[in-house]
């Protein structure tokens, strides 16, 4: 034995072997070569174990770095599986409803093997179901842009865009969150905070102004009363993580009933419009809204708001790879602790991605007000909560969150057509967009746990979390 160190000859001789990274798991998984709880001695059943995990965390990293091909192929391979689950489940509903006339008949079709009749694929008759999977497909999709070659400018691609115009900055407000490493689930309650605030100051100052001239201040000016107002109440729950250690789904969530309850109260007994018996603030005046350009002034929709929703998705793109704040922001979402390391205040930067997170879903809420309804009124729809789903199927990218929030505005657009033009109910409906949301958001969801579990980022983020400014290897 060493005095020194009280270890012996042959205790020296032993090497204590270091617990691994969940990435040189992934890779003895990967390459089979086992290890020391593999094939190579330890206890079977932990290398069994650890195995499994290997090999679940190496199929996470792949994931995490798929390129964007390879991502594209598999959301596009995510949908279609979807649409084929849900024509199936479109059929067997249709079965087990009554109806005087099939909407859907396949022809009779008897398969057996000589004497053997293989009965759950075979049929005498014709067969009939009350539900038409083609037709509702036909209908959820391309009923959502109406008839273009009739009508360019219809009804329903109207409502398709203007769906869509407000998701992508409710959208693109919670990949910011998430970007800094924060869950932001109150998109909702500063999406109505905003609306409230721009119905009720324009209305105040409209008075003041007229014509083109009202037109060219008012909208931005009520554009950035949402944006305050939703920045504000952002900030908030961004304030209580980074101060007092409180967790921001819950206090986000709770945020939003108390966004909701207030408007409520405000709207019922401060703001009423006198001459309705809806729950809603006086209407604003038609040169204090957004112009409708190409579509007619009733349809809800202004392709100057769509433009401006896309140029505030790319601004935003640019400001979280291009600046620095961009760079504090996805360093403390990536790695907080080399962030602190390298002098970035998690605090400060915690409390203004949400913030900013906010103040984007603030300005979608005066974008509602100021493009669809004209005032404010109760019982907003939940663009703030679709917006989560429109982040993740963008994979927290601001751009994405254009094409997600598309898809996303078909599918709310298309479910009108459904409900109206066909007899399937609502509920089956519902069921075909969750299927349809859950197919192609997963492989991202998967993604994002692989670039935290298996400590993978992209080759265009590596750079952005190096602290010492360079690029790292």
């Amino acid at each position: 034995m060493s005095p020194a160190t009280g270890v012996t000859a042959s205790e020296r001789g032993r090497v204590t072997p270091r617990a691994r990274s969940p990435r040189e798991v992934a890779r003895v998984s990967d390459d089979g070569t086992g290890g020391p709880d593999g094939p190579d001695g330890g206890d079977p059943g932990e290398g069994s174990d650890a195995g499994v995990r290997g090999s679940v965390v190496g199929w996470l990293s792949r994931l995490a770095r798929a390129s964007a091909a390879e991502r594209l192929f598999i959301s596009g391979s995510a949908l279609v599986l979807s649409v084929v689950i849900g024509f199936f489940i479109v059929l067997a509903a249709g079965r087990m409803t009554t109806c005087d006339t099939a909407a859907f008949a396949l022809p009779p079709r008897v398969i057996s093997l000589g004497p053997v009749s293989l009965g759950p694929f075979s049929w005498p008759a014709s067969m009939g179901f009350c539900y038409d999977p083609i037709n509702v497909y036909d209908r959820l999709f391309l009923g959502a842009f109406g008839n273009l070659a009739a009508d360019p400018l219809n009804g329903q691609f109207a409502t398709t865009l203007s769906e869509t115009t407000i998701l992508v900055f409710t959208g693109v407000a919670v990949a910011v969150a998430f970007k800094a490493g924060v869950f932001n689930i109150g998109g909702q309650g500063q999406l109505v905070v905003g609306a409230l605030s721009t119905a009720v100051v324009v209305f105040a100052v409209a008075p003041l102004l007229s014509g083109v001239v009202g037109t060219l201040v008012l909208v931005p000016f009520g554009l950035a009363v949402g944006a305050v107002a939703g920045g504000l109440y952002g900030a908030l729950p961004g304030a209580l993580k980074a101060y007092a250690d409180a967790n921001e789904v819950i206090t986000t969530i709770m945020l939003n009933f108390v966004a909701t309850a207030v408007a409520l109260y405000l709207t019922q007994d401060v703001f009423q419009d006198p001459d309705s018996f809806a729950t809603q603030t006086r209407a604003l005046p038609s040169y204090a809204r957004f112009p409708s350009l190409v579509f007619p002034d009733r349809a809800g929709v202004s392709l100057l708001a769509l433009a401006l929703a896309v140029a505030v998705a790319v601004a935003v793109a640019y400001t979280l790879t291009r600046t620095s704040f961009g760079y504090d922001v996805r360093t403390s979402g990536l790695q907080p602790e080399a962030a602190e390391y390298g002098g970035v205040d998690a605090a400060r930067t915690v409390v203004a991605s949400m913030a900013l997170s906010g103040a984007l879903a603030g300005v979608g809420g005066a974008v509602y007000v100021l493009m669809v309804l004209g005032n404010f009124q109760t019982g907003v729809p939940d663009y703030g909560f679709d917006g989560i789903t429109v982040s993740i199927l963008a994979g927290n990218n601001p751009v994405g969150a254009v094409g997600a929030a598309l898809l996303f505005g078909v599918l709310k657009s298309g479910s009108i057509v459904v409900d109206v033009g066909t007899n399937v109910p609502p509920q089956l409906v519902g069921v075909l967009r969750g299927l349809i949301v859950l197919f192609v958001a997963m492989p991202e969801f998967f993604r994002m746990v692989g670039r935290r579990v298996g400590d993978v980022a992209p080759e265009r983020d590596r750079g952005a979390v190096a602290t010492d400014g360079g690029e790292r290897e």
